[in-house]
């Protein structure tokens, strides 16, 4: 089972409840952790790490708290889950830091790669703007038309032939 970790589910979750403050001032950590029921100490690690990224700004002193350092349409889910999680790599042997020693004579090597490059292609395509509109999440195309296009097709030449 793929699974992804806290630190990424709650990071995706306290930046909504950023750019949903959007235009509204900065958002304080003790806000976040109330909507999202998240303690502050572990959005601290996570909001640090996103500001450092420079995904968001920080406000000091009264009235102070976090903001978009960029547009929500401009933030991707997948910057988001890069900074806080790594590369995609659904297999060890995709991961930059531990390689693969059997990648020439792999069987899955490629559908493996194949399959991180999708889940990556999708997390970049979704951003902050499509959570706060609610937009419906459709799978990126893996093949040009995908399944359904080709079933037309032949059924197309079929019919032509």
């Amino acid at each position: 089972m793929l699974k992804l970790s806290t630190k990424g589910q709650y990071g995706v979750r306290a930046m909504f409840e950023i750019a949903r403050n959007c235009g509204e001032g900065p958002v304080t950590i003790k806000e976040i952790s109330e909507r999202q029921d998240v303690s502050v100490a572990y959005l601290e690690q996570i909001l640090n790490q996103l500001r450092k990224a420079g995904i968001i700004n920080s406000v000091k002193g009264p009235g102070g708290g976090y903001v978009l350092s960029r547009p929500a349409d401009k933030v991707s889910i997948g910057q988001i889950l890069r900074e806080l999680e790594g590369p995609v790599a659904i297999t060890s042997c995709l991961d930059p830091k531990e390689g693969c020693m059997r990648v020439d004579g792999c069987v899955t090597h490629l559908l493996w790669k194949a399959l991180g490059e999708n889940i990556e292609a999708f997390l970049n395509s979704m951003t902050l703007r499509d959570l706060l509109e609610g937009k419906e999440f459709i799978p990126v195309k893996v093949r040009e038309g995908g399944r359904d296009a080709a079933a037309k097709d032949r059924a197309r030449v079929r019919r032509v032939s």
